[in-house]
Parts: C-alpha cells; structure tokens; sequence
C-alpha cells in the first residue's frame, strides 16, 4: 500500500545497511525508479539500492523449459567449464532483472541443464513479445566473479515455437530467424577477434506452456469442498474422561482435535453448497452385536 512504510535489512547474514521508503515513493519516482543510500552501518558510503515498480499483469501461463550447451568456451585451466545460464526479464525502462539461475553442470562444455519452470509474469509479465536476456557463465569455486562466456537475447514468443535445426546465429540475427538454436556471443572477444564468431551454442530442448489457474478460479468455475470428519475411538487414545487422553472432554474449553476441526469447517463451509458435514468413526463396538466396526456414521 501507498502509504506503509517497506524496509530491506540483510536478516541474519552479514548486514551492509538498511533502507526505508513507502510503495508511494517508488511510484512517484522518475520511471518508477527509487535509488536511495544504505545507512545504519556506521560507514558514510555503504552503497545505495535501486527500487523499481511494476504492475504485474493477469498472465496465468508457466512455461518448462529446457536448454543445452554446445562447445562452449573452456575456461577453466584444468579442465574445462562449469556452465550455467542466468535470465534476465527486461523491464519497462530497458533495464534488466534477473530472474532465474540454472543449476552448476560441472566440467563439461556440453551441458544439458535440468527442465525448470517459471511463470510467464516472472519471465517478461505476461508480454510474450518482450525481451529476454540469456547469459552464460562459468562458475568458480572461490565464490568471485565467474568467468562470462556469452549472451544473448529472445523472447517467450520465440521460445513457445519449441526446438528447432542446430544452427548458430549472430545475436544481431536473432530476431530476424524463427529458429531456436542460439548462439552465445562475448562481446569483449568480438571486439578483440574479428575472426570472433561465437563462444558456443545454446539449444531450446523444450518448451511446454500451461495455465495455472488459481483457487478463485476453480470457485468461479463451480467446484466444491466437502468436509467429511473421522474420529479415532480405538483404545489408544485413552479414556476421554481423563485428562491424558487426545479426546479428553474438558469442561471448559474443546480439546485440540476439537479446535482443529472448527478452525479447518467454518473455512471449508463457506464454499459447500449444502453445508452438510458427514461425521465417521473407526475403530469401536459398535451396537447391537458389539462387534468392531471400522467405519460408522455418527448418530447426534
């Protein structure tokens, strides 16, 4: 809301600093941007952190995704990449956010990462249309600064079109192709190489999308939820009239089973439309015979 104040602090890793600000002053920033500086440190320069806002659209739709890695570049001295793909969602002032991390696949200049998946809102907010930016890095060990192998750039439209021929494109080419194997350029050896072309290639495995619907959604469309209720009357739950027992009758107050299942029917009796709750029990003598009877209606 407007009006609430919203703070960042580091919780319990290693503190840098604190902000402070209300939604109303993000939205009210140029380009819905807020730069505001940590404090709280001690330091009079501990950095600053960048708030942008963004209405997220209605999108319902996930995409899973899967991609490979062809004869990328070795970095490693030893042996010869870590890869990994980072995503990057663009955001309306042509800044981009990072969205999604693929797993390490260690030693390998052939990777297949594992299928993933992200909603459409977390890719490019529901705008099909909208561009995404891909990057691969080789991951080290010391926890520095990975060493980049390329980028480059599509979008969910491009992607939903599913896999297609091996070939390596220019990013500059990219979006001028229907075809969906990407290549990673650097754009530092680029410029150094002229005989530069690419650092590998990136292959689109798969690309399912589907519509998550949401609780509302199934109410809307006519679903129900019946509570139905089975108690426990096998000897293992002791004598209700002592207090040990699970299903001790207190005279003051209902017992935790009890509270349970008020907490859990007066939500579920909102959305059944006979508000008729069957009551079941297991597990005693039951009349006349007295034999023992795994499930019987309860009689109130």
């Amino acid at each position: 809301m407007p009006g609430k104040r919203l703070s960042t602090t580091a919780g319990n890793q290693d503190f840098l600093g604190r902000i402070e600000c209300t939604l109303g002053e993000i939205l009210g920033s140029p380009n819905q941007r807020l730069q505001k500086p940590l404090t709280g440190h001690g330091r009079k320069n501990a950095g600053t952190i960048t708030l942008s806002a963004e209405e997220l659209s209605n999108c319902k739709d996930e995409l899973t995704m899967q991609f490979r890695g062809i004869k990328l570049d070795k970095k490693d001295f030893f042996g010869k990449s870590d890869p990994y793909l980072v995503f990057h969602r663009c955001n309306e002032d042509n800044t981009f956010t990072i969205c999604h991390k693929t797993e390490v696949i260690k030693n390998t200049l052939n990777p297949t990462w594992k299928p993933f998946r992200l909603s459409a809102r977390a890719l490019c907010n529901g705008d099909y249309d909208r561009t995404i930016k891909i990057e691969c890095y080789d991951w080290d060990s010391d926890g520095g600064s990975h060493d980049f192998i390329g980028e480059f750039t599509t979008n969910a439209r491009q992607l939903t079109q599913g896999p297609g021929h091996i070939n390596s494109y220019e990013v500059s080419q990219l979006l001028q192709h229907y075809d969906y194997t990407l290549s990673v350029v650097n754009p530092k050896k680029a410029k150094k190489k002229k005989s530069y072309r690419n650092s590998g290639t990136i292959e689109l495995l798969s690309c399912k999308v589907e519509q998550i619907h949401s609780f509302l959604d199934f109410i809307k469309g006519g679903t129900q939820l019946n509570f139905t209720v089975a108690i426990d009357f096998t000897a293992s739950n002791g004598n209700p009239s002592q207090p040990t027992s699970l299903h001790y009758i207190n005279p003051y107050e209902p017992n935790q089973y009890a509270k349970a299942l008020q907490s859990v029917g007066e939500i579920i009796q909102d959305y059944d439309s006979d508000k008729m709750f069957p009551a079941l029990g297991f597990g005693a003598r039951v009349p006349p015979d007295g034999r023992v009877s795994h499930e019987f209606f309860l009689v109130m």
